[in-house]
């Protein structure tokens, strides 16, 4: 693990996002509620805020970090067969939360393709990218690196 002992501790944010796409009928039954396993995006979104708590056993050299607030957020894009994810963990902590962020969309995503895959055998999970990241010497600007 990377020494972070001298830094300071600050306000962090991160941001990320990712989308799985899927078949029209699929998203009409995610919509409905009317899925085998039930309510998809309320479990995927427990499923992803977990996550993020548990990103530091999850990924060997992150450091463990007490997070004070995870969300996950789902739109659903009818006319690409898609839902979009995004994710937002903030936490007071010398180190930043980037990884936890992205890993509460990764398990989302993954979550929504395990409770849809007894009717959908083609959906694909894509684009998981970090949007924005705040605090700490690398994150003051706002913006995730390269945009």
């Amino acid at each position: 693990m990377v020494d972070v002992g001298a830094k300071p501790v600050t306000a962090r944010t991160a941001r990320a996002a990712g989308t799985i796409f899927m078949a029209p009928e699929t998203i009409r039954l995610l919509a409905k509620r009317a899925l085998p396993k039930g309510d998809v995006l309320s479990v995927a979104r427990v499923a992803g805020i977990m996550a993020a708590k548990e990103t530091s056993r999850l990924i060997p050299m992150c450091h463990p970090l007490a997070i004070e607030h995870a969300a996950v957020d789902f739109e659903i894009d009818d006319e690409r067969g898609a839902i979009h994810i995004e994710a937002a963990v903030r936490v007071l902590a010398k180190t930043g939360v980037e990884m936890e962020a992205l890993t509460a969309v990764a398990v989302a995503a993954l979550t929504i393709y395990d409770m849809c895959k007894a009717v959908d055998k083609g959906m694909a999970v894509s684009d998981i990218t970090l949007l924005e990241k705040r605090g700490g010497s690398s994150g003051r600007d706002g913006t995730a690196a390269g945009g």
